[in-house]
């Protein structure tokens, strides 16, 4: 029941229906489910560890709001760690890595035809999923999924006002897949790099609420140019 709450909880700030500023009752939610307060409390204290949700003193919970700052720390620690599991992942070349991401690719392209954008990223968070898997860090696929649900339950989404298409998205992909399957460790590496860093200039962004890119991308290399990993 606690993870069905914290799904409950992820979805509607995906969709818009929970947002950060406004209070919400702990009570209110329990009655609405029709279950006691013991596993929506639960899964609050859970999403509160996670830094998703803040417990107000006698008043509730609120979403936490994602800002420049976080959208930076996130994907500076995703570069670091991503960019490391497709190099390791490229070395092993296991042999069924090609057949897996190839029907994940599929899977985000049936997505993107029918337009559902929670679909189309679950399926994305499995390719960047088992990229780990092949490199045998599970460890760290942890570390970044929790951070993956850290920007997409605020709603933080490239795919939010076409900042880029879906199957822009999936040709982001494709040479990672191509560099591991091809067990090229420097090019897997690259093109990792190349899609997280493209993809969080995209979301700092929709964090400023600026149209001018490179207002957005001033901001990511100052920000980022305190974490040595971000840069190549």
């Amino acid at each position: 029941m606690t993870e069905a709450v914290m799904a409950l909880v992820r979805d509607r700030v995906i969709q818009g229906e929970m947002r950060p500023g406004v209070q919400y009752s702990v009570y209110r939610l329990a009655e609405e489910l029709g279950v006691s307060r013991s596993p929506v409390r639960d899964a609050l204290l859970r999403l509160e560890e996670a830094g998703l949700v803040r417990f107000r003193r006698n008043r509730g919970f609120e979403i936490v709001p994602t800002f420049v700052e976080d959208v930076v720390e996130i994907f500076a620690i995703r570069i670091s760690l991503e960019v490391a599991a497709a190099r390791r992942a490229a070395d092993r070349r296991e042999d069924a890595f090609a057949g897996k991401a190839e029907t994940l690719r599929e899977e985000m392209i049936r997505a993107a035809h029918d337009g559902d954008e929670v679909r189309f990223f679950a399926h994305d968070a499995r390719l960047h999923g088992l990229v780990f898997d092949t490199a045998g860090l599970p460890r760290s696929g942890r570390v970044v999924q929790q951070l993956r649900t850290s920007t997409r339950l605020l709603g933080a989404s490239t795919a939010a006002g076409h900042a880029r298409g879906y199957h822009d998205i999936i040709a982001e992909h494709d040479p990672v897949i191509a560099a591991i399957v091809a067990g090229d460790a420097r090019a897997a590496g690259e093109s990792m790099r190349a899609h997280i860093e493209h993809t969080a200039r995209l979301l700092v962004a929709q964090s400023m609420g600026v149209d001018d890119q490179s207002e957005a991308d001033e901001m990511w290399g100052k920000l980022s140019a305190y974490f040595p990993a971000v840069r190549p």
